[in-house]
């Protein structure tokens, strides 16, 4: 309770006089910066930007970067991995709402009677093309989740990993390519 009128005491007095600290700013204390502007015609203008355009850097592209650095390797396919597996999420439901429409039969029995007509090479072969993203994507999404908790960052690391990645995206690909 005694804590309680301390505080509302000094509330008040605060309130009554408010100290220097909780006054403007006087203008001598403040920065000012003149400026001035001037009227242009539209052509002034256009060669006024076009002279600023003139001093600003340009962008780096990618012809810039050395092949051999650390970024495309895991990165770079992480992203098209991803973007793949988008595309073709939407491109399948587009398909599959517009089947109806367009005379396409995209019905489960139909799709599994085109799979079964095909040579198993072939079902291996595009099963793999399906597994290999998908499995580089989910175990190289952790590799990233680790980078985020900011461990494993050593230019040696990153490629010793981004090997280790690779080959296990590889072999996992292949298994459920050939074996599920």
């Amino acid at each position: 309770m005694i804590a309680q009128r301390a505080g509302t005491t000094a509330l008040r007095r605060v309130a009554a006089a408010p100290s220097s600290v909780f006054k403007l700013a006087t203008p001598l204390a403040m920065q000012t910066r003149t400026f001035q502007t001037d009227k242009l015609t539209p052509s002034d203008g256009s060669a006024l930007l076009a002279k600023q355009r003139l001093s600003r850097p340009v962008s780096p592209h990618l012809e810039i970067y050395d092949a051999k650095q650390t970024w495309f390797g895991g990165s770079a396919w992480q992203r098209i991995t991803g973007a793949s597996f988008s595309g073709a999420l939407y491109a399948s439901a587009v398909a599959y709402l517009a089947a109806p429409l367009v005379g396409w039969h995209l019905e489960s029995a139909s799709l599994v009677a085109c799979a079964a007509a095909l040579p198993v090479a072939v079902k291996g072969g595009l099963k793999f093309l399906v597994a290999w993203p998908f499995v580089f994507h989910a175990i190289n999404g952790v590799r990233h989740l680790a980078f985020d908790f900011g461990v494993g960052f050593a230019r040696s690391t990153i490629i010793k990993t981004g090997w280790y990645f690779w080959g296990a995206s590889i072999v996992g690909g292949l298994y459920l390519a050939f074996f599920m």
